[in-house]
């Protein structure tokens, strides 16, 4: 199947367009990364969350290094086909800072603070190293 059928990569910056990935369960959004054209076909293919990593330049399979993987369920498209929804089963934490998601933060009233307000999955430094 061909993905430009599916999402419009033509709209996006040097290929690329934005990536939600949501809980299946409760709606929560997770995360949000890149996908190229080779990112959705593979994530099509595979069923588990396959992103572009801009800063390596190379596709980015969520959970490689740290066993966090997205199990897909649903892939939507936005109406002007330049954004993706991922449904997951998200397995592990999201963020990269073992968060289950990356929106941790909230502003404060001050609308100059940040406080975080979820509680934190696991240690980053025990899934990554340092």
């Amino acid at each position: 199947m061909n993905s430009n059928i599916v999402a419009d990569f033509s709209r996006g910056v040097d290929g690329l367009l934005p990536a939600i990935a949501q809980d299946e369960a409760n709606g929560e959004v997770l995360m949000m990364a890149w996908m190229n054209e080779e990112a959705l076909q593979a994530t099509l293919d595979e069923g588990y969350a396959v992103y572009y990593s801009r800063s390596r330049k190379s596709l980015w399979r969520k959970g490689d290094t740290s066993g966090h993987r997205q199990k897909v369920s649903q892939v939507r498209v936005d109406c002007d086909q330049d954004c993706i929804l991922l449904k997951v089963n998200q397995i592990g934490a999201a963020c990269h800072e073992g968060y289950r998601t990356c929106f941790f933060r909230k502003v404060d009233d001050d609308k100059q603070t940040l406080t975080i307000v979820e509680e934190r999955l696991v240690d980053p430094n025990d899934v990554y190293g340092k």
